[in-house]
């Protein structure tokens, strides 16, 4: 029979010694097995399980309800989200209203790499937009995110060193397992007709696509937010309003800060 993955959380009522021991022995009483453990925000906890046997889990789940001690939270197949609250201790935030979009701010760096590389290994299409202020560390995230996952990552229009604008790729560069970067601003605001034929080429390969500035992208595009699968959004702190007026000119005057244009 086959192992089932399955991730329990539940809140600590009365922190009393042995606490974890007992839920540690119920688990072993019914063969199911502790992968990963961890604190999750305030007095949470959360786990990732093994087991062979869903009836198993449905058994615990009847004793866990009895126990006055904790209040069960979750007992459910692990989503992404569960996996890097186990890994962190920190939850992912989505917004309330799309549940699609999804909140870091830069003392979170590390979530949002390994979040991101976990995006990155899943296979098939995936097109993921990054919305943040300049410096906040939107493309080096999105470059560490492809180190972590294994891939390669291309800048088909960016910012990062020098304005940089693809016509073109070479033999090699039309791959499923690259990870294909786009700035929104510069590919709206200076690109030709050739960079936008090859934009659409990619958008047609079954890769990851990562578009910076995804509200530009879409509004001289066939292109809407809501073909994105994801919308990552990063602050430097909670509470910072991410506008495109000075996005806007700070991507387009990088050129004239001794920096030159490559046009591939």
């Amino acid at each position: 029979m086959m192992t089932k993955e399955w991730y329990l959380e539940y809140e600590i009522l009365i922190n009393r010694p042995g606490l974890l021991g007992d839920i540690s022995s119920l688990l072993g009483m019914l063969s199911i097995n502790i992968i990963t453990i961890n604190g999750v925000e305030n007095s949470r906890r959360g786990m990732l399980l093994l087991s062979k046997h869903d009836e198993n889990i449905m058994r615990l789940k009847s004793i866990l309800k009895t126990m006055d001690t904790i209040e069960l939270i979750k007992i459910r197949k692990p989503k992404l989200k569960d996996k890097m609250a186990v890994r962190h201790g920190k939850y992912i935030h989505t917004d309330a209203d799309d549940r699609k979009t999804v909140r870091f701010v830069r003392d979170e760096l590390g979530l949002l790499v390994d979040f991101m590389a976990e995006l990155y290994k899943q296979e098939g299409h995936k097109l993921i937009g990054i919305r943040g202020m300049p410096r906040v560390g939107k493309t080096e995230s999105v470059v560490a995110a492809s180190v972590c996952a294994n891939k390669r990552w291309l800048f088909v229009s960016s910012t990062m060193l020098k304005q940089t604008i693809r016509n073109k790729l070479i033999e090699g560069e039309y791959n499923v397992d690259n990870i294909y970067i786009i700035d929104g601003i510069l590919s709206t605001r200076r690109a030709n007709d050739k960079h936008w034929q090859l934009i659409r080429e990619i958008m047609q390969l079954p890769s990851i696509k990562v578009v910076e500035h995804p509200d530009i992208f879409v509004q001289t595009t066939e292109y809407k937010l809501d073909d994105f699968d994801y919308i990552i959004e990063l602050r430097s702190h909670e509470g910072e309003e991410i506008t495109y007026d000075s996005v806007d000119n700070h991507s387009l005057s990088t050129a004239n800060n001794g920096f030159s244009m490559f046009d591939f």
